[in-house]
């Protein structure tokens, strides 16, 4: 399926009259539809798979924003670490360790986003409330990590039509994205993203305060899922 333009005007309207980043998740997706986008202005691009994203890095224009929003096993930080704009989905201090860790070995500091579970499926991953209170102790007031930037939150909500629902899991990020931010953001510390929404319920977590949305099928279409990471 070619990339749907009349779809990404009027999506990206909707994000840009709200103050909201698009980030186009284009895994599995072929290198001509990113470079549809990309001839169309479109800069930042969301992939799951450090091969998959690797490749495109090396095939595609370097101006490219490159996003990883999957699941980042520590043992392949290395392959994105000289590239990667922002790694959206840091779920454990661990992880975040060895991200400063690769990062700190080519003097670069590396923009991340701490993933909050607030789902009720339990194959999503994040930290709770408290987990998340605590890390930011050790980030923020600790300074435990010198080469990456902790600038925000995201989360991905159940998969449902459940309108309130939904509502109920982004206002419970965007309160620990606002008591984060009233504690430790100072002119030192940048801590505004909230990265919360897709292709199902972007609207509703606009509506609750998320500043940037990933969206994939809308733009693309359904997937294949025959890459491996």
């Amino acid at each position: 399926m070619p990339v749907d333009h009349i779809a990404y005007q009027a999506l990206k309207k909707y994000c840009d009259d709200r103050g909201v980043q698009l980030i186009a998740v284009s895994k599995t997706k072929p290198n001509e539809d990113i470079l549809s986008l990309y001839e169309n202005g479109h800069r930042a691009f969301g992939e799951n798979y450090v091969q998959e994203l690797t490749k495109k890095y090396e095939d595609l224009p370097k101006d490219i924003q490159w996003h990883f929003i999957g699941h980042l096993q520590s043992n392949k930080i290395k392959y994105i670490a000289p590239f990667v704009s922002l790694i959206h989905g840091v779920d454990s201090l661990k992880l975040l360790q060895a991200i400063d860790k690769e990062a700190k070995k080519i003097n670069k500091i590396i923009p991340c986003l701490l993933q909050v579970h607030i789902a009720q499926e339990e194959s999503k991953f994040g930290f709770d409330v408290e987990e998340l209170r605590l890390a930011a102790t050790e980030i923020f007031s600790e300074k435990r990590f010198a080469n990456v930037s902790v600038v925000g939150l995201m989360g991905m909500a159940s998969f449902t039509d459940d309108h309130q629902k939904l509502q109920s899991e982004f206002q419970q990020l965007k309160s620990s994205y606002d008591e984060i931010k009233s504690t430790y953001q100072t002119e030192a510390i940048s801590f505004n993203t909230l990265s919360m929404g897709m292709s199902g319920d972007y609207k509703t977590a606009i509506e609750c305060g998320s500043n940037m949305v990933r969206i994939g099928s809308t733009l693309f279409g359904a997937r294949s899922y025959n890459v491996k990471s």
